[in-house]
């Protein structure tokens, strides 16, 4: 279910909003390692935070 959830949720931005998600990824291509391991950081423990409110 949680994995179903995720495929919802990542497949809203290519659908609603195909050139901002297109040029976030471009954005995201130019960053290097280390901004990126932030970004996954930030977004891991975001998803914690919100299954500990939410769980």
């Amino acid at each position: 279910m949680a994995f179903a959830l995720m495929l919802v949720l990542e497949g809203m931005m290519p659908f609603l909003a195909p050139k901002v998600w297109r040029q976030t990824f471009q954005r995201m291509i130019a960053m290097n390692d280390g901004q990126l391991r932030f970004v996954g950081l930030a977004s891991m423990l975001g998803g914690v935070v919100l299954l500990m409110m939410f769980g």
